[in-house]
């Protein structure tokens, strides 16, 4: 289980992140929401550990995070890849990292369920699309088999079309391999359609927790009720679902 207990992140004077604490655990998925400047990178990096904290702790199963080996999947996936490396060898990088050969039957397996073509690996990333692009990054994310993945923003990039066919197939993986999924997401529609649990971010503190379903229904605070009716009347709450 991942828990995130009381952490802030000063950065000189400004304090970027206000004793953020929650708890995830393996199978479930919980989407952080807010407005841009929110912090909800910063948290991320946090979690990671690629950002200080000046106060509290990240830890899975009472370890540091870092021992799970938590893999990440990018906002936008071309960009996250080496443009000198073919995709396979970008995909690899996890196993590389941890000394392990891969294994010719997961991989097989991971391709098919993200429908990555046998020949779309020998490419570079400027060879394939955006949504193609995102696929072998999740793929990349999945090889090592982590407990803990974290999705910053990804279907940001992605058309309408890409963005509801990722958004099943990041949930159907899930259900498949039980790992705990952290989503960072401006999306509210999204995050209400495939999380169970929803944390608002606001000016780096947590606004507001609650079950997906209970915070759409009934937004205890009125940022959040803001952010909820803002997203009806864009119709998102209704996108992806």
């Amino acid at each position: 289980m991942l828990s995130v207990d009381n952490i802030s992140v000063r950065r000189g004077a400004t304090v970027t992140l206000h004793d953020v604490s929650f708890g995830l655990a393996a199978g479930r998925t919980l989407a952080v929401v807010g407005e841009s400047g929110a912090g909800k990178s910063t948290l991320i990096g946090a979690i990671l550990g690629l950002v200080p904290c000046s106060s509290g702790q990240v830890t899975w199963d009472k370890t540091p995070v870092a021992r799970c080996r938590p893999a990440l999947v990018m906002q936008e996936p071309r960009s996250a890849f080496n443009p000198r490396l073919s995709l396979y060898h970008s995909a690899m990088e996890p196993l590389v990292a941890q000394r392990t050969v891969p294994d010719p039957e997961r991989l097989n397996m991971l391709c098919q369920g993200l429908e990555i073509p046998p020949n779309l690996l020998s490419r570079r990333p400027t060879e394939v699309s955006i949504g193609q692009a995102q696929r072998v990054g999740i793929l990349r994310a999945l090889i090592a088999a982590p407990p803990l993945v974290l999705f910053d923003e990804p279907l940001s990039a992605l058309d309408a079309v890409t963005q509801k066919y990722t958004a099943r197939l990041i949930a159907e993986l899930q259900h498949e391999a039980g790992f705990a999924a952290l989503i960072v997401t401006h999306d509210l529609g999204y995050a209400a359609a495939f999380a169970d649990e929803i944390a608002v971010l606001r000016a780096g503190r947590v606004e507001e927790y609650a079950a997906s379903r209970a915070f759409v229904e009934a937004p205890r605070t009125d940022y959040g009720r803001t952010l909820r009716d803002a997203a009806f009347a864009l119709g998102a709450l209704e996108r992806v679902a």
